[in-house]
């Protein structure tokens, strides 16, 4: 009898199990689906980048190369015309290394700064002003252009890559003082209080005590801007000039020239070359960007 039992409790936890079984292979199945639809484009423009113009003309845009040949990435990288010069993609991508490496790190800085006082060492008006940097977030890139125009101007700094960095700086510390803030709150005040009566200051509080336990959202922030920066087109071409515009005007401007013939896999390759940093960024960091933002959401 018991044994009938056993056999009738084990049947539906079998079936279950099947069940569960069936569910989740039928996720896993929609998500291959949708990464393989989401990663299309991608492969499409490296198998074009890695044909020669003859294989493109007479063939499919998703079938492999037949020849492998890197002549379109050697061209774009450094022979192919971009506006006056035949330099290729390599002079501005060292303009948007230099861009973007001092805008992350003082943007990120000053937002660690930001998140530090307005919730350690409070003062009358701080939610105040919070929120008026808050508000910085909402504000379009087109609205800001004329005023940032005039401003750059008058500091001597219009067409410079350190206008340009002055700008990205501006627009992206209101972005990472929210990261920081909402992520220092739920530090215990225990700590901070705890190091001034062992008699340490604020830089050493900020360096000692609370940056060290901040690398999640380090991570998120650095994260963050640099996609936003390196990716950036509008500000690169209104507040950029010449030799001094990042590779994504770089870019549009190869893309756009109009040579008679169309090369579509120097275009690819250089699409692929601009956009490869923020692909290594997040293959290499993304598992960190995701556990930064679950901490600051818990922690919030």
């Amino acid at each position: 009898m018991s044994a009938v039992a056993e056999h009738t409790v084990a049947e539906p936890r079998l079936r279950s199990g099947a069940a569960f079984d069936i569910a989740r292979f039928a996720v896993y199945a929609i998500l291959i689906v949708m990464a393989a639809v989401f990663l299309m484009p991608l492969v499409s423009m490296a198998f074009t980048s890695l044909k020669s113009m003859d294989e493109i003309r007479g063939g499919n845009l998703l079938a492999p190369p037949m020849a492998v040949t890197l002549d379109a990435w050697y061209s774009a990288w450094g022979s192919a015309c971009i506006s006056v010069d035949c330099s290729g993609l390599k002079g501005y991508f060292y303009n948007s290394i230099k861009l973007v490496v001092p805008a992350v790190l003082i943007s990120v800085m000053l937002g660690a700064l930001n998140g530090y006082v307005l919730t350690k060492w409070r003062f009358r008006g701080d939610d105040l002003l919070f929120g008026a940097m808050m508000f910085g977030c909402f504000i379009p890139f087109q609205i800001v252009l004329i005023p940032m125009a005039f401003t750059l101007g008058k500091i001597g700094l219009a067409g410079s890559t350190a206008g340009l960095v002055l700008v990205h700086v501006v627009y992206g510390v209101c972005f990472t003082t929210l990261f920081f803030r909402n992520f220092y709150v739920a530090v215990p005040d225990e700590l901070v209080k705890a190091a001034r009566m062992d008699g340490a200051g604020f830089w050493q509080i900020f360096f000692r005590v609370l940056l060290p336990v901040s690398w999640p959202i380090v991570v998120v922030a650095v994260i963050w801007q640099f996609t936003g920066i390196w990716n950036d087109f509008l500000f690169g071409a209104s507040f950029a000039g010449g030799q001094s515009q990042p590779i994504t005007v770089a870019l549009n401007n190869l893309v756009n020239t109009s040579t008679g013939v169309k090369l579509y896999n120097v275009d690819m390759a250089a699409a692929m070359i601009t956009a490869a940093p923020t692909i290594l960024i997040y293959l290499f960091l993304g598992r960190f960007f995701l556990r930064g933002l679950m901490a600051g959401a818990v922690k919030g």
